[in-house]
């Protein structure tokens, strides 16, 4: 099995709380990329999304799956694992926050490995998460364009 990545970076004419807010709350997320999301397990934290929030994901294609926040930086970063169900093993998510002159970048990061041996499952679960996550993101763009 052949580990895969997708990166996606992305820039927003808006300031970075804005665009930080909107990708880590679990409901918001769910809006932006078309999915539902329901947070199931709030975080202890003082934001409700931060890290050991536990989000649950209806997907369409899939049955639903959950994914807890591991890291949980206000503004900066994001990083969460899938913990429940999926056809995909050892994943990471990691969305990485800049801005600069009223211009926020987002850097994400997704990696995982295929949960079953064919070597034509990981590049197509690839394909499937990364070119609608990449459309969300360059919509969202879209509403913050000066």
């Amino acid at each position: 099995m052949s580990r895969q990545h997708i990166e996606i970076r992305q820039s927003f004419n808006a300031p970075v709380e804005t665009i930080f807010t909107i990708l880590t709350d679990h409901e918001s997320f769910g809006n932006v990329i078309a999915t539902k999301i329901r947070r199931v397990v709030d975080s202890p934290e003082e934001n409700k999304n931060g890290a050991g929030s536990v989000r649950r994901v209806f997907s369409s294609m899939l049955p639903a799956f959950e994914e807890t926040v591991i890291t949980f930086e206000p503004h900066s970063l994001m990083e969460y694992v899938v913990s429940k169900g999926s056809p995909i093993k050892n994943h990471i998510g990691r969305m990485e926050f800049s801005e600069e002159n009223g211009i926020t970048r987002l850097c994400y990061f997704i990696d995982f490995d295929p949960r079953l041996p064919f070597m034509f499952l990981g590049p197509v679960l690839k394909s499937a998460i990364e070119k609608p996550m990449r459309k969300s993101l360059e919509k969202l763009s879209k509403r913050y364009v000066p």
